[in-house]
């Protein structure tokens, strides 16, 4: 869209000025201390549905409030009492950010600021599509084109009366001077920036904010190159839309840049000045920062991809945990049928740890890929610290060297491990990050009573658990250590990270009763410490000959499982603990079964299969005719074999050995008794 003009002169004047206020998309407003409009433009009549005939300089605001009363913007009541509640709020005005709906279903953000002289400048920007400027119509250049005719107009008969009045003129020129510095404060407050560039690139004019934004003084952008101003690395982003700006193209882009050492992003339109013969003498620039928004939206694809992660988890998990048992399940069996036997022993032991240790990664992983609510229990720190840092050396580079030391005690405390292990593998990765030539990363915990220093983790006095996690890495400045656990506060460049990692640590060592400190300086590394209280080690529940307790077999039990292999291994579990044993492969086989078999006595049935019942449901429609029957559930899936059920069935969790199946179906029979 273009922006006829009449004269070559490039130097903005406070026509120009307003013209270019009225090509923006956004809404401007400025009104006096006593409420009184000193000026607008086009888009605030148009974004609110206001009649052209309300805005006039001096417009009372109490005009604009009564005219949204009378057509119901505030609902029902009385119109002057809206009116003199809005008035007087405005009058103690600060300032404000919000967002408003329309009845036409448009979305604007209203900004407000206080302005000098006590009244107040008010950005209003419609959202719902996010487009700054739109196009300019051939019927707003015809507009344009009256408009600079009849200032023109104005102009020559407010010179003949100078000529014929010195004091008209000096009147005149005073208003005028006090019609510019309005116009100047304005584009320095609102939170947007502006520029002129000529056809030569060439600054003709900048408000505070640009200047500000580039890191210049007030007034040193003017006369000054754009390549000087910006400087290359922006300039190599810019130049193609300045070209086509310069050839009588409107253009809008996205450019990037690094400011106070962080990268900011921000959006820009370039909007021509043509003369009515084509030749274009130069171009306006409006600018305004989306740093935020793009922050934003790379949380919101990380927290995407996070959940993709863990619905393929959890699917995975159930399939893995299904192998397992299979694994587990046969090597346990073989283990105990030939107990003597060195040499098959020598074979199987390796195999049962390294299945049992693909359990533990098994639910590692989801809880790295998945929120859920703490499950605080008495942690040893020192067994979690060393299994840990066995993850830690596969997840680092060899160049950096990994070292734990527990200080020759043991130290428990009462914290969900699962939190607590992600919290520490974010601090290591978090090092990795800071070490990318390699370097020493070292994690420690000791028993620590606090007292003066508890303020430094803004927790009361007393005993805790200490954990250290300290690396050589670049390190962190004051700046940027002020802000390290806010949300979505990042150094790594954009979608290598969230900024939230740090956030949910100091969010879990909260909510556990503890606190986190960070100390770092540039080029020296950085330390992360840990607090979480104390606790006493809970005593061994099992105890030496345990299994001779469970009660041994003789009542008829209905297998139901999809997976025949897993079948097969659970029905020698169960033979192996005396109980006789007949399958169905779903529910409607387990219903017709325990229908024609009155023996049946206990159910042990997977919570996931085929058919048109799952293992709870199927559990409800026995019970509900059955009520002594007893029914212990299975489950690959860690949420369900968590889960409270309503009827407290006991819920097996995949894999398991012989012992655990003794175990829940001890609780079966307790549960009945």
């Amino acid at each position: 869209m273009r922006i006829n003009a009449t004269s070559t002169d490039p130097k903005p004047r406070p026509e120009m000025l307003q013209a270019g206020l009225d090509l923006l998309d956004q809404g401007i407003t400025v009104f006096d201390v006593d409420l009184r409009l000193v000026a607008w433009n086009r888009t605030f009549l148009t974004l609110l549905e206001f009649p052209s005939e309300l805005a006039y300089i001096g417009a009372p605001f109490a005009a604009f409030i009564r005219h949204n009363a009378e057509r119901g913007e505030y609902g029902p009541g009385d119109i002057e009492t809206q009116i003199a509640e809005r008035v007087a709020a405005t009058k103690n005005f600060v300032p404000h950010v919000t967002e408003r709906q329309r009845p036409n279903g448009r979305v604007l953000l209203l900004r407000g600021e206080p302005l000098p002289h006590k009244g107040f400048v008010t950005l209003y920007s419609d959202v719902t599509e996010q487009r700054y400027i739109e196009h300019l119509t051939e019927h707003q250049n015809i507009q344009l084109d009256e408009r600079v005719r009849r200032r023109t107009a104005q102009l020559e008969n407010a010179n003949a009366n100078l000529r014929r009045a010195s004091e008209e003129n000096e009147r005149i020129a005073a208003a005028l001077g006090r019609s510019e510095e309005r116009l100047r404060l304005i584009n320095d407050t609102i939170p947007i920036l502006i520029g002129y560039v000529d056809q030569n690139e060439v600054y003709q004019y900048a408000n505070k904010g640009y200047s500000d934004w580039y890191g210049h003084p007030e007034g040193g952008v003017t006369g000054r190159a754009v390549l000087d101003v910006i400087g290359p690395q922006v300039y190599g982003q810019v130049r193609d839309p300045v070209r086509r700006a310069l050839a009588g193209q409107q253009v809008t882009y996205e450019y990037q840049m690094v400011r106070q050492g962080q990268p900011v992003f921000a959006r820009s339109t370039l909007v021509p000045e043509v003369t009515v013969d084509g030749k274009t003498l130069g171009f306006f620039v409006f600018s305004y920062e989306i740093t935020e928004q793009k922050r934003m939206q790379a949380a919101l694809v990380q927290a995407q991809k996070m959940e993709a992660i863990g619905q393929l988890t959890g699917g995975l998990a159930h399939d893995f945990n299904n192998l397992l048992t299979v694994i587990i399940g046969n090597l346990a069996a073989l283990q105990d049928h030939r107990p003597d036997d060195a040499e098959v022993n020598e074979f199987v032991e390796p195999a049962l740890q390294s299945a049992r240790r693909g359990v533990q990664l098994i639910k590692r992983l989801l809880t790295f890929s998945r929120q859920q609510p703490l499950e605080p229990q008495t942690v040893d720190i020192g067994q979690l610290i060393v299994n840990l840092g066995k993850l830690v050396r596969r997840s680092l580079p060899e160049s950096i060297a990994v070292s734990t030391d527990m200080a020759g005690t043991t130290v428990h405390a009462l914290v969900d491990p699962g939190q607590l292990e992600s919290a520490l593998l974010n601090f290591a990765l978090n090092s990795r990050d800071a070490m990318p030539q390699g370097g020493r990363l070292h994690i420690a915990a000791r028993a620590v009573e606090l007292s003066a220093d508890a303020t430094a983790f803004d927790v009361s006095p007393g005993l805790y658990a200490l954990i250290e996690v300290a690396d050589n890495g670049s390190g962190m400045d004051a700046t940027t250590l002020a802000r390290a656990c806010e949300p979505f506060f990042t150094t790594k460049r954009l979608g290598l990270g969230s900024g939230l990692g740090l956030a949910m640590a100091y969010g879990f060592a909260k909510q556990s009763g503890g606190g986190i400190s960070i100390q770092s300086q540039p080029e020296q590394g950085t330390t992360v410490l840990m607090v979480l209280p104390l606790a006493a080690p809970e005593p061994d529940v099992d105890l030496p000959g345990e299994e001779a307790a469970f009660p041994h077999g003789g009542e008829l039990v209905l297998l139901v499982e999809d997976e025949p292999n897993v079948r097969r291994v659970i029905r020698q579990q169960l033979i192996d603990l005396g109980y006789p044993v007949i399958e169905a492969e779903d529910s409607d086989q387990a219903l017709a079964m325990i229908e024609q078999i009155a023996d049946i006595a206990i159910v042990v049935s997977d919570v996931i299969m085929p058919g048109g019942l799952n293992g709870r449901q199927l559990a409800e429609r026995v019970l509900a005719e059955r009520p002594n029957m007893r029914f212990v559930l299975m489950s690959g899936y860690t949420d369900e074999a968590e889960a409270e059920d309503a009827n407290a069935l006991p819920v097996l969790a995949k894999p398991f050995v012989r012992q655990d199946l003794a175990r829940a179906l001890q609780a079966a029979h307790q549960g009945k008794t």
